[in-house]
Protein backbone atom coordinates (compact mmCIF):
# COMPACT_ATOMS: atom_id res chain seq x y z
CA UNK A 1 0.00 0.00 0.00
CA UNK A 2 1.17 3.66 -1.15
CA UNK A 3 2.50 6.18 1.95
CA UNK A 4 0.13 8.96 2.20
CA UNK A 5 1.34 12.31 1.78
CA UNK A 6 0.80 16.18 2.49
CA UNK A 7 2.76 19.01 0.60
CA UNK A 8 1.78 22.11 2.73
CA UNK A 9 3.06 25.52 1.10
CA UNK A 10 2.54 24.26 -2.65
CA UNK A 11 2.56 27.27 -4.46
CA UNK A 12 5.85 27.87 -3.93
CA UNK A 13 8.83 26.90 -6.34
CA UNK A 14 10.00 24.02 -3.89
CA UNK A 15 6.65 23.05 -2.75
CA UNK A 16 4.90 22.66 -6.18
CA UNK A 17 8.12 20.73 -7.14
CA UNK A 18 7.76 18.30 -4.17
CA UNK A 19 4.26 18.00 -5.13
CA UNK A 20 4.49 16.55 -8.59
CA UNK A 21 7.91 14.67 -7.27
CA UNK A 22 5.21 12.97 -4.71
CA UNK A 23 2.31 12.52 -7.56
CA UNK A 24 5.00 11.10 -9.60
CA UNK A 25 6.17 8.91 -7.15
CA UNK A 26 5.44 4.59 -7.88
CA UNK A 27 4.92 4.08 -3.74
CA UNK A 28 3.42 7.21 -2.67
CA UNK A 29 0.17 9.33 -3.37
CA UNK A 30 -0.43 12.51 -2.93
CA UNK A 31 -2.88 13.09 -0.54
CA UNK A 32 -3.32 17.35 -0.40
CA UNK A 33 -1.09 20.14 -1.40
CA UNK A 34 -2.14 23.53 0.54
CA UNK A 35 -1.29 27.04 0.18
CA UNK A 36 -3.17 29.74 1.81
CA UNK A 37 -3.04 32.44 -1.20
CA UNK A 38 -3.73 30.56 -3.84
CA UNK A 39 -6.37 28.13 -2.77
CA UNK A 40 -8.88 27.46 -4.92
CA UNK A 41 -6.18 26.90 -7.76
CA UNK A 42 -4.83 23.87 -9.51
CA UNK A 43 -1.52 23.44 -9.21
CA UNK A 44 -1.30 22.78 -13.13
CA UNK A 45 -2.33 26.64 -13.28
CA UNK A 46 0.07 28.19 -11.31
CA UNK A 47 2.95 26.04 -12.76
CA UNK A 48 2.03 24.31 -16.13
CA UNK A 49 5.07 22.76 -16.40
CA UNK A 50 3.94 20.25 -13.37
CA UNK A 51 1.39 18.22 -14.40
CA UNK A 52 0.01 17.12 -10.38
CA UNK A 53 -4.20 17.11 -11.09
CA UNK A 54 -4.94 18.62 -7.69
CA UNK A 55 -6.45 21.49 -6.56
CA UNK A 56 -4.88 23.43 -3.93
CA UNK A 57 -6.03 23.93 -0.65
CA UNK A 58 -5.97 25.94 2.67
CA UNK A 59 -4.08 24.10 5.42
CA UNK A 60 -6.52 23.53 8.59
CA UNK A 61 -4.45 21.90 11.41
CA UNK A 62 -6.98 21.42 13.69
CA UNK A 63 -8.55 19.02 10.35
CA UNK A 64 -5.51 16.92 9.06
CA UNK A 65 -5.86 14.54 6.05
CA UNK A 66 -4.84 11.34 6.87
CA UNK A 67 -1.68 10.99 5.87
CA UNK A 68 1.16 9.16 7.06
CA UNK A 69 4.36 11.74 6.26
CA UNK A 70 4.00 15.52 5.23
CA UNK A 71 6.83 17.58 3.18
CA UNK A 72 6.88 21.56 4.74
CA UNK A 73 7.93 24.02 1.88
CA UNK A 74 7.05 27.14 4.12
CA UNK A 75 9.49 29.95 4.85
CA UNK A 76 11.36 29.98 8.42
CA UNK A 77 9.79 31.31 10.94
CA UNK A 78 6.24 29.75 9.84
CA UNK A 79 7.40 26.31 9.19
CA UNK A 80 8.22 25.72 12.67
CA UNK A 81 4.89 26.12 14.61
CA UNK A 82 3.66 23.97 11.29
CA UNK A 83 5.89 21.12 11.94
CA UNK A 84 5.13 20.79 15.43
CA UNK A 85 1.36 20.60 15.09
CA UNK A 86 1.98 17.93 12.40
CA UNK A 87 4.19 16.19 14.61
CA UNK A 88 1.98 16.04 17.37
CA UNK A 89 -0.63 14.66 15.11
CA UNK A 90 2.04 11.59 14.28
CA UNK A 91 3.19 12.55 11.26
CA UNK A 92 6.69 12.26 9.67
CA UNK A 93 7.77 15.23 8.56
CA UNK A 94 10.54 16.73 6.25
CA UNK A 95 11.17 20.43 6.53
CA UNK A 96 12.61 22.55 4.05
CA UNK A 97 12.73 25.74 5.55
CA UNK A 98 15.65 26.74 7.72
CA UNK A 99 14.21 26.05 10.96
CA UNK A 100 15.90 22.50 12.47
CA UNK A 101 19.10 23.07 10.15
CA UNK A 102 21.20 24.52 12.80
CA UNK A 103 22.12 23.27 16.25
CA UNK A 104 22.63 25.84 18.49
CA UNK A 105 19.92 27.96 19.62
CA UNK A 106 21.62 31.56 19.63
CA UNK A 107 23.45 31.03 15.91
CA UNK A 108 19.53 30.36 15.00
CA UNK A 109 18.72 33.37 16.84
CA UNK A 110 21.51 35.64 15.61
CA UNK A 111 20.45 34.71 11.39
CA UNK A 112 16.58 33.91 11.43
CA UNK A 113 15.45 35.46 14.83
CA UNK A 114 12.69 34.04 17.53
CA UNK A 115 11.88 30.29 16.94
CA UNK A 116 8.99 29.09 16.02
CA UNK A 117 9.29 25.99 18.12
CA UNK A 118 11.88 26.29 20.68
CA UNK A 119 10.13 22.93 22.51
CA UNK A 120 10.84 21.15 19.03
CA UNK A 121 14.46 22.30 18.37
CA UNK A 122 17.62 20.22 17.95
CA UNK A 123 15.17 17.27 17.65
CA UNK A 124 15.70 17.10 14.00
CA UNK A 125 17.97 15.12 11.47
CA UNK A 126 20.09 17.30 9.46
CA UNK A 127 19.01 15.88 5.77
CA UNK A 128 22.02 15.83 3.91
CA UNK A 129 21.52 12.37 2.81
CA UNK A 130 24.93 11.22 2.26
CA UNK A 131 26.32 11.97 5.41
CA UNK A 132 23.46 11.10 7.78
CA UNK A 133 21.80 8.21 5.81
CA UNK A 134 21.57 5.80 8.93
CA UNK A 135 20.20 8.72 11.38
CA UNK A 136 17.21 9.38 8.76
CA UNK A 137 16.15 5.61 8.24
CA UNK A 138 14.90 6.61 12.00
CA UNK A 139 14.34 10.28 11.87
CA UNK A 140 10.32 11.76 12.80
CA UNK A 141 11.67 15.11 11.54
CA UNK A 142 13.80 16.18 9.14
CA UNK A 143 15.70 19.12 8.59
CA UNK A 144 16.66 19.49 4.81
CA UNK A 145 19.72 21.26 4.28
CA UNK A 146 19.90 24.74 2.46
CA UNK A 147 21.28 24.73 -0.96
CA UNK A 148 24.00 26.19 -0.81
CA UNK A 149 25.09 24.06 2.08
CA UNK A 150 24.39 20.97 -0.11
CA UNK A 151 26.11 21.84 -2.68
CA UNK A 152 29.47 22.79 -0.67
CA UNK A 153 29.14 20.04 1.81
CA UNK A 154 29.37 17.33 -0.40
CA UNK A 155 32.42 19.09 -2.04
CA UNK A 156 33.78 19.17 0.45
CA UNK A 157 33.02 16.34 2.45
CA UNK A 158 35.58 13.41 1.87
CA UNK A 159 38.61 16.23 3.13
CA UNK A 160 36.79 16.96 6.43
CA UNK A 161 35.87 13.40 7.51
CA UNK A 162 39.58 13.27 7.15
CA UNK A 163 40.48 15.93 9.36
CA UNK A 164 42.48 18.03 6.59
CA UNK A 165 40.58 20.86 6.39
CA UNK A 166 42.63 24.03 7.11
CA UNK A 167 41.02 27.18 5.89
CA UNK A 168 37.80 27.45 3.03
CA UNK A 169 36.66 29.84 0.68
CA UNK A 170 33.29 29.49 -1.02
CA UNK A 171 32.61 30.82 -3.94
CA UNK A 172 28.85 30.03 -4.95
CA UNK A 173 26.46 30.79 -7.88
CA UNK A 174 22.70 30.57 -8.55
CA UNK A 175 19.82 30.79 -10.65
CA UNK A 176 16.86 32.71 -9.28
CA UNK A 177 14.59 30.42 -8.41
CA UNK A 178 16.74 30.22 -5.27
CA UNK A 179 15.42 33.77 -4.34
CA UNK A 180 11.73 32.24 -4.20
CA UNK A 181 8.70 33.72 -6.19
CA UNK A 182 8.47 36.92 -4.40
CA UNK A 183 8.73 39.92 -6.61
CA UNK A 184 12.14 41.24 -5.90
CA UNK A 185 13.81 44.00 -7.56
CA UNK A 186 17.38 42.58 -7.41
CA UNK A 187 15.98 39.61 -9.23
CA UNK A 188 14.01 41.23 -11.83
CA UNK A 189 14.29 40.14 -15.63
CA UNK A 190 15.84 43.96 -16.36
CA UNK A 191 18.66 43.23 -13.59
CA UNK A 192 19.22 39.67 -14.10
CA UNK A 193 19.51 39.49 -17.86
CA UNK A 194 23.02 38.82 -19.36
CA UNK A 195 24.25 39.62 -15.42
CA UNK A 196 25.31 38.06 -12.38
CA UNK A 197 26.28 39.34 -9.30
CA UNK A 198 27.32 38.50 -5.93
CA UNK A 199 25.04 39.84 -2.88
CA UNK A 200 25.10 39.48 0.92
CA UNK A 201 29.35 39.41 0.59
CA UNK A 202 29.77 40.24 4.43
CA UNK A 203 27.09 37.25 6.01
CA UNK A 204 24.74 34.97 3.82
CA UNK A 205 22.79 32.37 6.39
CA UNK A 206 24.14 29.26 4.89
CA UNK A 207 27.63 29.64 6.09
CA UNK A 208 27.06 28.83 9.32
CA UNK A 209 25.24 25.96 8.24
CA UNK A 210 28.42 25.11 6.28
CA UNK A 211 30.64 25.23 9.01
CA UNK A 212 28.04 22.95 11.33
CA UNK A 213 28.63 20.62 9.30
CA UNK A 214 32.29 20.97 8.00
CA UNK A 215 32.52 20.70 12.28
CA UNK A 216 30.48 17.38 12.56
CA UNK A 217 32.60 15.96 9.71
CA UNK A 218 35.72 16.65 11.78
CA UNK A 219 36.73 20.07 10.72
CA UNK A 220 36.64 22.93 12.76
CA UNK A 221 37.59 25.11 9.49
CA UNK A 222 36.91 28.85 9.25
CA UNK A 223 34.78 29.29 5.71
CA UNK A 224 34.13 32.30 3.72
CA UNK A 225 31.02 32.40 1.95
CA UNK A 226 29.69 34.36 -1.14
CA UNK A 227 27.20 33.79 -2.93
CA UNK A 228 25.92 35.16 -6.72
CA UNK A 229 23.42 35.00 -8.54
CA UNK A 230 23.31 34.04 -12.13
CA UNK A 231 20.98 34.82 -15.15
CA UNK A 232 19.30 31.46 -14.89
CA UNK A 233 16.06 30.12 -13.52
CA UNK A 234 17.54 26.64 -11.93
CA UNK A 235 21.14 25.45 -11.15
CA UNK A 236 23.52 25.91 -8.61
CA UNK A 237 27.41 25.41 -8.76
CA UNK A 238 29.92 25.71 -5.56
CA UNK A 239 33.33 26.03 -5.96
CA UNK A 240 35.48 25.23 -3.18
CA UNK A 241 39.04 26.50 -1.93
CA UNK A 242 40.63 24.17 0.28
CA UNK A 243 43.63 24.60 2.11
CA UNK A 244 44.83 21.42 3.79
CA UNK A 245 46.15 20.88 7.54
CA UNK A 246 48.65 18.64 5.46
CA UNK A 247 50.41 17.95 2.02
CA UNK A 248 48.05 15.55 -0.03
CA UNK A 249 48.79 14.86 -3.41
CA UNK A 250 46.58 15.53 -6.47
CA UNK A 251 46.48 11.56 -6.66
CA UNK A 252 45.70 11.02 -2.88
CA UNK A 253 42.76 13.85 -2.71
CA UNK A 254 41.37 12.05 -5.91
CA UNK A 255 41.56 8.89 -4.58
CA UNK A 256 39.32 9.83 -1.00
CA UNK A 257 36.67 10.77 -2.95
CA UNK A 258 36.58 7.77 -5.25
CA UNK A 259 36.27 5.91 -2.47
CA UNK A 260 34.03 8.09 -0.03
CA UNK A 261 31.45 8.30 -3.06
CA UNK A 262 31.79 5.00 -5.16
CA UNK A 263 28.26 3.63 -3.67
CA UNK A 264 26.52 6.98 -3.83
CA UNK A 265 23.48 7.00 -6.29
CA UNK A 266 23.28 10.47 -6.69
CA UNK A 267 26.82 11.83 -6.50
CA UNK A 268 28.82 11.10 -9.38
CA UNK A 269 32.54 12.34 -9.30
CA UNK A 270 33.92 13.70 -13.10
CA UNK A 271 37.18 13.88 -14.59
CA UNK A 272 37.05 17.14 -15.48
CA UNK A 273 34.58 20.40 -13.83
CA UNK A 274 30.43 20.17 -14.08
CA UNK A 275 27.85 22.45 -15.63
CA UNK A 276 24.35 23.14 -15.03
CA UNK A 277 22.93 21.84 -17.61
CA UNK A 278 23.93 18.29 -16.74
CA UNK A 279 22.36 18.20 -13.03
CA UNK A 280 19.00 20.12 -14.19
CA UNK A 281 15.91 18.90 -13.08
CA UNK A 282 17.93 15.98 -11.48
CA UNK A 283 18.88 14.57 -7.73
CA UNK A 284 22.25 14.32 -9.21
CA UNK A 285 25.34 16.11 -7.14
CA UNK A 286 28.54 16.22 -9.54
CA UNK A 287 31.34 16.62 -8.51
CA UNK A 288 34.78 17.37 -9.46
CA UNK A 289 38.08 17.69 -7.51
CA UNK A 290 42.11 18.82 -7.96
CA UNK A 291 44.97 20.37 -6.57
CA UNK A 292 46.53 23.62 -7.41
CA UNK A 293 50.75 23.74 -8.00
CA UNK A 294 50.19 25.63 -4.81
CA UNK A 295 48.65 22.65 -3.02
CA UNK A 296 45.15 24.10 -2.65
CA UNK A 297 42.87 21.76 -2.98
CA UNK A 298 39.81 23.04 -5.55
CA UNK A 299 36.52 20.98 -5.05
CA UNK A 300 33.48 21.96 -7.34
CA UNK A 301 30.04 20.97 -7.08
CA UNK A 302 27.26 21.09 -9.08
CA UNK A 303 23.58 20.62 -8.41
CA UNK A 304 19.71 21.84 -9.34
CA UNK A 305 19.04 24.43 -6.37
CA UNK A 306 15.06 23.13 -6.20
CA UNK A 307 16.05 19.63 -6.79
CA UNK A 308 19.12 18.28 -5.27
CA UNK A 309 18.98 21.54 -3.66
CA UNK A 310 15.46 21.09 -1.52
CA UNK A 311 12.55 19.36 -3.29
CA UNK A 312 14.03 16.13 -4.59
CA UNK A 313 16.89 16.06 -1.25
CA UNK A 314 13.33 15.71 0.54
CA UNK A 315 11.77 13.26 -0.94
CA UNK A 316 14.98 11.44 -0.79
CA UNK A 317 15.36 11.67 2.77
CA UNK A 318 11.64 10.77 3.03
CA UNK A 319 11.86 7.74 1.27
CA UNK A 320 14.01 6.91 4.27
CA UNK A 321 12.08 7.42 6.87
CA UNK A 322 9.30 5.66 5.38
CA UNK A 323 11.21 2.34 5.07
CA UNK A 324 11.31 2.51 1.05
CA UNK A 325 13.87 2.36 -1.84
CA UNK A 326 16.26 5.70 -1.15
CA UNK A 327 16.33 6.14 -5.13
CA UNK A 328 12.57 5.79 -5.43
CA UNK A 329 10.96 8.12 -7.62
CA UNK A 330 14.02 10.21 -8.38
CA UNK A 331 15.84 8.13 -11.20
Amino acid sequence: MNKRVLVAGASGFTGALAAQIVHDHPSLDLVAATSRSDAGKRLSELYPRYRAPIELTELDLGNLPDVDAAIVAYPHGAAAPTDAALREAGILVVDLSADFRLRDMDTYRRWYGDHGAPDLFGTGVYGLTEIYREQLREAKLCATPGCYPTASVLALAPLAEQGLLSEVFVAAMQGTSGYGRASDDLVHFSNMTENAFPYKTEGHRHRPEIEQELVALGSPAPVTFVPHLLPLDQGELATCFATLSEPTSKEAVRDLYEQRYADEPFVHLLDGPPNLRAVRDTNECHVYVTVEERGRVIAFSAIDNIWKGASSQGVQNLNLMLGLEETGGLL
